[in-house]
């Protein structure tokens, strides 16, 4: 729409009656294709993780996983600078060495950050090979309530009534499905012999608090920064590889050296590597035209895709307890991402976002508060 005002502006009056319907119209089905890739992406990430993990036979290393998902993503945002710069080296490596080497300082900021993310992707495979996705889904969205309360502590940033409501009621329906699944336990063994129900919850809530900390952070050291998404998402991931290979020398270190970097991988495997690499990157971009009550209908619907899904896919039961927590979830997520009376600010989308960067990465809530502003920013250079 901003785009469309801004045409109209330069061309006259006359001119914009006639651009405005067309670009409200390209605007409007942006943003239904935003709404159905956020979706999907949300979603079938969980629900292909927990699939792969679940499968008898040879396990991959998730370890290997993260770094292979933080190469991958390295390699894409590399060349997608280098298209940018028409193919020109000279000028693609000239701007690497610059943005990464010469402002050490400015890249070393990125270690903290990448830090967290390699712990919370690592987590993220715990915790979904120990619980149900539709409980996953449901739990993980906690990371809202992180979020939320560290931007407030250490961002100094005000909550609407409303916003502070449905923190309250998000919290009650991951407790009540927590509940739900607790007396499931109890009566009946719904996880496989090799899963342990209370290491996947206690992965989840340090997966959500690793999350709230990390998006946080990353807007208080980065705010007025101009460099590109694409370049912060390289800096992240170079720490992040680094720190993944650390990790996995240090989990798997001598089972990989024994069976391999790629034991386990199957095409559904690296369909989920594909997935976490590229998905994050995808949302980055996609968010650009969705605006936050579009981003918490993509959450809540997917976590119904993931529910729905699970109980075809693994037999997962649905209650009247697990409805009645998921439905406050569903209903707090929208509820949280209504706008406020005032204008909102640039910080809004960093304590809506969904999931992620991972590892995220990138299409992480640090990367949608940034995206206009560096683009916008990019196109200048």
């Amino acid at each position: 729409m901003a785009g469309g005002n801004n045409n109209g502006q330069g061309t006259g009056v006359g001119e914009e009656k006639t651009a405005s319907p067309r670009q409200s119209e390209v605007n409007r089905k942006l943003k239904y294709i935003s709404l159905a890739i956020l979706v999907v992406q949300n979603a079938s990430l969980i629900l292909s993780i927990r699939y792969v993990r679940t499968l008898p036979g040879d396990r991959f290393f998730t370890t290997s996983a993260v770094v292979m998902a933080e190469v991958l993503k390295v390699l894409t945002c590399l060349l997608i600078i280098l298209f940018q710069r028409k193919g020109n080296l000279k000028e693609f490596i000239v701007l690497q060495y610059n943005s990464i080497v010469i402002q050490y300082k400015d890249t070393l900021k990125l270690a903290v950050p990448a830090l967290i993310y390699t712990l919370q992707n690592n987590l993220q495979y715990v915790a979904i090979s120990n619980l149900p996705a539709a409980t996953f889904q449901v739990t993980y969205q906690l990371k809202i309530l992180t979020t939320a309360l560290f931007s407030v502590l250490m961002l100094r940033k005000s909550l609407s009534r409303i916003q502070w409501l449905s923190l309250l009621l998000l919290f009650a329906g991951v407790a009540i499905v927590q509940l739900e699944q607790e007396g499931k336990q109890k009566e009946t063994t719904v996880t496989g012999p090799s899963q342990n129900y209370a290491k996947g919850l206690v992965a989840v809530i340090v997966s959500c608090l690793s999350s709230g900390f990390a998006g946080v952070y990353f807007e208080k050291i980065l705010k007025g920064s101009s460099a590109s998404v694409w370049m912060r998402n390289i800096q992240l991931g170079i720490f992040g590889t680094l720190l993944g290979l650390l990790g996995m020398w240090w989990n798997d270190g001598l089972a990989i050296a024994e069976k391999g970097f790629l034991f386990g991988y199957t095409p559904m495997v690296w369909g989920v590597i594909f997935n976490q690499a590229f998905g994050g990157l995808l949302v980055a971009v996609v968010v650009k035209y969705a605006d936050n009550i579009l981003k918490g209908f993509a959450t809540s619907f997917s976590i119904i895709v993931s529910t729905v899904v699970s109980v075809y896919l693994f037999g997962f039961h649905v209650d009247l307890l697990f409805t009645l927590g998921a439905g406050l979830v569903i209903g707090a997520v929208y509820m949280y991402s209504l706008p406020k009376a005032a204008a909102p600010s640039p910080s809004t989308a960093t304590l809506s976002s969904s999931s992620h960067s991972l590892a995220d990465g990138a299409g992480d809530s640090e990367t949608e508060a940034f995206l206009p502003k560096s683009s916008e920013k990019e196109k200048g250079c």
